[in-house]
């Protein structure tokens, strides 16, 4: 459809003007009697965020989010753009989105006074009505709000002109969303800035006498002061915020797999399947629900669901490059690649230990215990008997990175039972697909004391108790 490209035009179309918070209301009731989810690609906060999070927006609140990383606190503030009407009407050549009935800026209001309904009209996507700033501590307030433009003065404009002025970040965002990450970060002088804009809704730059009328939402996303101890939020900046919210992370495994199978980036090789079993899946999420129990990882810095996404991309990468050094035309991660997930798990976690080398037992243990619990759940112990007969019969098995697939193939003709057992884990028949099951097999019933395991560099013999 065309679009109105003069004032006169829009006038007789019959748009009306309101506010941002009125319009992301409407939009919001829009999508709950639709049945919509408010914020796309956000998984876990059905029955906790995002009902408040709609409160916030019917109530015509600004927001801050506060919670550990890795919460999608950015994400949802981000999601916010698609409440917003898709287009949106602005005087043509407005630095801050003049609304056509209610010009702002110098700039907008000489230029209606002199073209009158033949102004022209420009139309936004709501994509550019977003403005985002990491608060950083050299953050200014004419990064924010704004301030005289030396250039524009050089060109023969008095100081008191309006048009010296050069917006900030916020005027610029005028009829939009305005977000700031990481709130305790900025100054605190700088924060005072920001209590007219929550408030009065106006900006003032420098010492004139202007007051420039905004029309935005703030959103505001934080850790919590007790672990950042680099700032905090001034108490009437707090104080201005209609709604905090608290986030959190996945709430169970099933969450947190969903989670990695949406995020993880798929990788792809010419020639080599991949395949990652579900068992594998839920070793990775378990590692890092275990970790946000762990006496020994700093729960304050928190274990972002950013470690399962990375720890899932190493295994599948690791078990690509197997296969890509051993010739094989299938990837699918086995208990003996989750070594490598160590190095991407400890870059994401805060060992709460005093002594040196201990942060990789931590973590081989965490892996240890993940891979326990999802044995017990998903392996039915009756199945267990035979395979344990043969080990107490002198059977020993040799696993690791470098024993080809096909090998396995033979271990599952001495392993009377480990069939049934492949069955229940629903892992396919492939050469690969049986050597990632029966290490899974042996390594649980290593854990559950039925087998004893020798382990050096990479390589590992399962062999019985006796």
């Amino acid at each position: 459809m065309s679009r109105p490209a003069s004032l006169g035009e829009l006038r007789a179309s019959g748009w009306v003007s309101r506010p941002v918070k009125e319009e992301l209301r409407a939009n919001v009731i829009a999508r709950l009697r639709s049945g919509e989810p408010l914020v796309e690609g956000v998984l876990g906060y059905d029955d906790t965020v995002i009902p408040q999070l709609a409160n916030a927006v019917l109530a015509g609140h600004d927001v801050i989010f506060l919670g550990e990383r890795g919460q999608a606190k950015t994400r949802m503030i981000r999601g916010m753009i698609e409440l917003l009407d898709e287009y949106m009407p602005i005087v043509a050549g407005s630095e801050i989105n003049d609304d056509p009935y209610h010009p702002t800026s110098p700039h907008a209001r000489h230029l209606i006074a002199d073209r009158g309904d033949d102004t022209p009209i420009e139309w936004v996507h709501r994509s550019r009505r977003f403005g985002e700033k990491l608060a950083t501590p050299d953050t200014s307030i004419a990064d924010l709000i704004g301030e005289v433009d030396p250039i524009k003065v050089a060109e023969g404009r008095y100081l008191s002109d309006e048009l010296t002025i050069h917006y900030g970040l916020v005027p610029r965002t005028n009829r939009g969303i305005f977000a700031i990450n990481e709130l305790p970060d900025l100054a605190e002088r700088i924060q005072v800035g920001l209590l007219n804009v929550l408030e009065e809704r106006d900006v003032q730059i420098r010492g004139y006498k202007i007051q420039l009328p905004i029309d935005l939402v703030l959103f505001a996303s934080a850790n919590p002061e007790d672990y950042t101890n680099r700032g905090r939020i001034i108490t009437p900046l707090k104080d201005r915020f209609g709604s905090q919210i608290r986030t959190h992370y996945p709430l169970d495994t099933e969450l947190e797999v969903t989670i990695v199978e949406q995020e993880a980036r798929p990788l792809e090789t010419d020639g080599v399947a991949i395949s990652v079993p579900a068992f594998m899946t839920e070793i990775v999420a378990e590692v890092s629900q275990l970790a946000r129990r762990s006496p020994h990882v700093n729960q304050r810095s928190g274990v972002s669901a950013r470690m399962s996404i990375a720890n899932y991309e190493t295994l599948v990468a690791n078990a690509v490059r197997r296969s890509l050094l051993s010739g094989e035309r299938e990837a699918v991660p086995r208990i003996s690649d989750l070594e490598a997930i160590v190095p991407s798990t400890a870059g994401k976690v805060e060992i709460e230990t005093i002594d040196d080398g201990r942060e990789e037992q931590v973590l081989v243990r965490l892996v240890q215990a993940a891979t326990l619990e999802v044995f017990r759940a998903r392996v039915k112990p009756e199945h267990l008997g035979s395979i344990l007969s043969a080990f107490e019969g002198g059977l020993t098995v040799n696993c690791g990175e470098d024993v080809a697939s096909e090998r396995y193939t033979t271990i599952l003709a001495d392993l009377p039972g480990v069939a049934a057992v492949i069955a229940d884990l629903g892992v396919g028949e492939s050469p690969a697909a049986a050597a990632s099951a029966i290490e899974f097999v042996l390594e649980g019933m290593h854990l559950t004391k039925r087998l004893n395991k020798d382990a050096v560099a990479g390589r590992a013999t399962y062999r019985g108790r006796g």
